[in-house]
């Protein structure tokens, strides 16, 4: 290994830098599956480094690390590993506990051919139908659907309740009036930019963050609407305030999903069908991000209307979300409704 090391404990944190890194982002509020990946490749890291401290790493490390990856993982995944380990360092370097970051020059260095945007894996409506055809849990089967039918995150899918579903035949469901804002929007969605992971929204603390610019109204076709209509007829009671609309069916029985959840359920009817595989990256696995992707491609292949993608996904600014949003009725539902494919 290189010799031209770049940094040395300063503070507390020299004996396990990497627990003390983990043990700082879980107080920061980070995931159990997010921190149990930096830990992966942290390691991963360290034990590379034979004889060297992790604490003196040179660049040269880094750089042979990187580069090792690259016999075994594709270049996402190459590139994923790259910004867990600089972030790392970054965030080390930035508390006091390193000197300097010797993933910062690899960064730069690294080839431009990393793909940051991966091709992904293309999956035609019919595979996907007969995909969703396989899933029989009713709590899985709504979960797909929905980001399927909706093209939103895990997270945003975890922070809905009750009241951001407005069913013009709304079937079972407890007596939770709609959003004010969904008044006059029969089956529709509400999909808010507000909650935070660690704030609180509708009398509870979120587990997760919603990513939209704007708040979004999403329309819900027939097929949604049917999977939403089952689920309400089976959901678990739960003691939350907030009423949220996806509650776990298994050891958190009651309790809102959280985006661990949602990346399970995927992950496993995805690993059946062929579609995941571990290791694994963006060209290859399916996960909840994949359909969000799906719905993108076909929606807009399907409408040849980038505008009303844009705002189903809640990425335009205020100007569009107003245009939209004055013509929801007669364009966003109307073209919605008439492209959106089917997937039950």
């Amino acid at each position: 290994m290189s010799s031209d090391h770049t940094g040395s404990a300063a503070v507390d944190g020299s004996d396990d830098p990497i627990g003390y890194f983990l043990e700082d982002i879980t107080f920061h509020g980070k995931s159990t599956r997010t921190r149990a990946f930096y830990e992966r490749v942290l390691r991963d890291f360290e034990a590379s480094l034979d004889d060297v401290s992790i604490v003196d790493a040179s660049h040269r490390d880094c750089l042979a690390y990187v580069h090792g990856l690259r016999t075994d993982l594709s270049e996402s995944t190459v590139a994923t590993y790259a910004s867990y380990l600089h972030r790392f360092f970054d965030y080390m370097t930035q508390v006091g506990v390193f000197d300097a970051n010797p993933m910062a020059l690899v960064m730069e260095e690294m080839d431009e051919s990393i793909n940051t945007d991966p091709t992904r894996r293309e999956i035609e409506v019919p595979s996907m139908r007969s995909f969703v055809a396989d899933i029989g849990h009713p709590l899985d089967r709504v979960v797909v659907v929905t980001l399927l039918k909706t093209g939103m995150r895990a997270g945003e899918l975890c922070n809905l309740d009750l009241r951001d579903l407005h069913l013009d035949s709304p079937g079972p469901r407890p007596a939770v009036p709609v959003r004010a804002a969904l008044e006059g929007r029969p089956d529709s969605l509400y999909v808010a930019s507000a909650p935070a992971r660690g704030s609180v929204s509708n009398g509870e603390e979120r587990t997760a963050s919603n990513k939209r610019k704007r708040d979004t109204t999403i329309p819900i076709d027939g097929e949604l609407a049917s999977v939403l209509r089952h689920w309400l007829a089976i959901r678990p009671d739960t003691r939350s305030d907030a009423d949220p609309l996806f509650v776990s069916t298994a050891d958190s029985w009651g309790k809102r999903l959280t985006p661990d959840m949602v990346h399970h359920i995927v992950e496993t009817h995805a690993r059946e069908r062929g579609w995941y595989e571990s290791g694994g990256g963006a060209e290859v696995n399916v996960t909840p991000h994949y359909f969000r992707h799906f719905f993108t491609t076909h929606l807009r292949d399907r409408t040849g209307d980038r505008g009303i993608v844009k705002y189903l996904r809640g990425d335009v600014a205020q100007d569009v979300i107003d245009t939209y949003t004055h013509e929801w009725g007669s364009r966003v539902r109307d073209v919605y409704r008439e492209h959106i494919y089917s997937v039950v």
